[in-house]
């Protein structure tokens, strides 16, 4: 990536090379690639160093880039904002302050992190007992073929989970509070020593037999 300087300010981003006039001169888009940093320099066209920091996407939204140019280094730099989503879900409103309806009438939301991990979690519990519904099928057709009790307290206790889970994400008072749902302790040679709440599932090991 370059930038384009004249009088000390940035005129133009170049993301990828291309072919540009410059003064009264057309300039092949090798050139980006094939003059040294000093004959670009002579030209106004200097690299952009994109040594800004950026949020977590799980946890933060990062602006688009910001350029600045210095005099003194000779050099672009960029840098971004970084807020904070919601943990909470927020009505949805037009440019105006007022609220945005569906086609009922009601209001429209955009979802926080909460709702989202929740919605999360449930999903995840459905597609860990879904694997097992070939034997319901079955005990249905066929009332001489019973659920397996391991099978039977393993979807009681992914349930039980996806409660837990749902109950500590409420719990999260703010957004330190939030992350730590998501963190992992690792023993000195790697190996997990504690699961990430929002990842504690009861092990599937005596039933691994009858998914399907």
């Amino acid at each position: 990536m370059w930038a384009l300087i004249k009088d000390n300010k940035i005129e133009q981003i170049y993301q990828r090379p291309k072919s540009l006039v410059i003064g009264e001169v057309r300039y092949p888009s090798n050139m980006f690639t094939k003059y040294t940093d000093a004959e670009k320099a002579a030209i106004g066209i200097y690299p952009v160093e994109d040594n800004g920091t950026k949020g977590n996407d799980r946890f933060e939204n990062t602006s688009g880039p910001t350029y600045t140019w210095s005099a003194s280094d000779k050099k672009v730099t960029t840098s971004y904002t970084i807020t904070e989503k919601s943990l909470v879900d927020v009505e949805v409103k037009d440019e105006s302050g007022n609220n945005i309806l569906d086609e009922k009438g009601n209001k429209t939301y955009s979802y926080g992190l909460k709702t989202q991990a929740k919605e999360k979690a449930k999903k995840q519990a459905n597609d860990y007992i879904k694997q097992f519904n070939w034997l319901v099928e079955r005990s249905i057709y066929d009332s001489s073929k019973t659920i397996p009790s391991a099978v039977g307290t393993y979807v009681g206790d992914i349930k039980t989970d996806c409660a837990a889970i749902e109950a500590a994400i409420d719990a999260a008072s703010d957004m330190a509070a939030f992350k730590k749902l998501y963190d992992w302790e690792y023993n000195e040679d790697g190996s997990v020593k504690t699961i990430a709440p929002i990842h504690k599932w009861s092990d599937d090991y005596d039933v691994k037999q009858y998914v399907r």
